[in-house]
């Protein structure tokens, strides 16, 4: 196995003296750990004494505690190091000149999980935004994405559905490291940030996480392991619906299911329970918070059996429109709010193109509707090749 170094122990290992005297500040949360479990916070006090002088904290809060979409946290003082904590998913989403006045630099230490929906890329794009108007530098360690940096899948968000949870005409698994993310966004939207990127090494495109020998720590609650992590860029869209996409069981996004779901039916529309790459289940379970809570859930958890083949978000769709199919009467689109907006509908927000889920709807051909978005997803690819920083 070929070992990664991480942004942050590059970072460590030959820390900028550039940065000597200038305040820091640092938007991480659990998984922001070296090889060793060590916390990016303690690791840049060790090695700039006296220099970080505020936290930054993405949803679910610094410590991951909070389980679901807009559940807030407020800003607090980290009880080791005796500084603030601004939430970045509290009163606000967008970081204040307020909260930078204690700053002169910013280090991002984030994983993403190589989907548009995942909000912590929205977080460093507002990041960015706010430090090149007030001229700040920022710093990105990067991190694996933890399902590879080859895959691209889905359809690129329409510039209509913009939103907190998708601000970019991007695929819904985008390919991408934290950094090269950084790098494209802050150069193809023209934000203009004076960003520096900490490369690891060692990371190969074709790596899943499983395959860098790095420690995982959940990034957010429900995505406990790497194999959820797996399956996320499809199994987010029952977010949108009345299915349960297993909050509040052991296994989020693997398994999904609804009390109305018959698993017979839904293996009759989808010919057995192969799917290109995966293996489908049928289980029951009960969820003990969120949707369907108390109440005994039919469907299937999804064990992926080949990784190359196996299409998260086309076969989420493919189980959407079968659901569509035997359940129509008991299905239903979740209605706003989602994610802060009030009156768009959940599922055209995190689909991000609204006739595409019109299309869905009226059962036409997935394959055609495939075909329908390839041009847009092969221009993000080429278009975001050049900030590749690992081939």
């Amino acid at each position: 196995m070929t070992k990664v170094t991480t942004g942050l122990e590059n970072f460590l290992a030959h820390p900028h003296k550039d940065l000597i005297g200038k305040r820091i500040g640092l938007l991480c949360n659990p998984a922001s750990v070296n090889a060793q479990f060590q916390h990016a916070r303690h690791l840049l006090h060790q090695t700039f004494p006296g220099q970080l002088t505020a936290l930054f904290s993405p949803q679910h809060g610094l410590f991951a505690e909070k389980q679901d979409n807009m559940i807030e946290s407020d800003d607090f003082i980290d009880s080791d190091l005796h500084i603030p904590v601004f939430s970045l998913y509290g009163a606000t989403r967008i970081p204040t000149a307020q909260m930078f006045d204690h700053i002169d630099v910013l280090i991002i230490d984030l994983i993403d999980v190589g989907t548009r929906v995942y909000t912590f890329t929205s977080t460093l794009s507002y990041c960015l935004e706010v430090a090149a108007a007030l001229d700040r530098q920022v710093i990105v360690l990067d991190r694996p994405n933890p399902v590879n940096g080859i895959q691209v899948e889905g359809n690129c968000l329409c510039p209509d559905m913009a939103s907190f949870v998708g601000r970019y005409p991007i695929p819904m698994r985008h390919g991408l490291t934290m950094g090269e993310y950084a790098a494209y966004i802050n150069k193809t939207f023209n934000i203009g940030c004076r960003l520096t990127i900490v490369p690891m090494t060692g990371w190969r495109r074709r790596m899943y996480f499983d395959d860098t020998g790095l420690p995982w720590v959940l990034p957010s609650p429900n995505l406990p392991t790497p194999a959820s992590a797996t399956v996320y860029p499809g199994q987010v869209i029952w977010e949108g619906t009345n299915v349960s996409e297993g909050r509040g069981t052991t296994l989020p996004f693997e398994q999904f299911g609804a009390p109305f779901i018959n698993t017979d039916k839904i293996l009759s529309f989808t010919k057995g329970p192969e799917v290109p790459g995966a293996r489908l289940r049928a289980v029951a379970f009960e969820p003990t918070s969120n949707k369907w809570a108390g109440e005994v859930c039919n469907g299937f958890q999804i064990h992926v059996t080949d990784r190359r083949q196996y299409d998260a978000y086309f076969t989420a769709l493919y189980l959407l429109q079968a659901i569509l199919f035997c359940h129509k009467d008991a299905f239903a689109w979740k209605s706003p709010p989602y994610e802060y907006e009030w009156e768009k509908l959940p599922m055209d927000m995190i689909i991000g193109d609204k006739h595409i889920r019109q299309q869905i709807e009226s059962l036409e051909n997935l394959e055609s509707i495939r075909q329908g978005w390839a041009a847009g997803t092969e221009e993000f690819k080429r278009s975001a090749r050049p900030f590749y920083l690992y081939e």
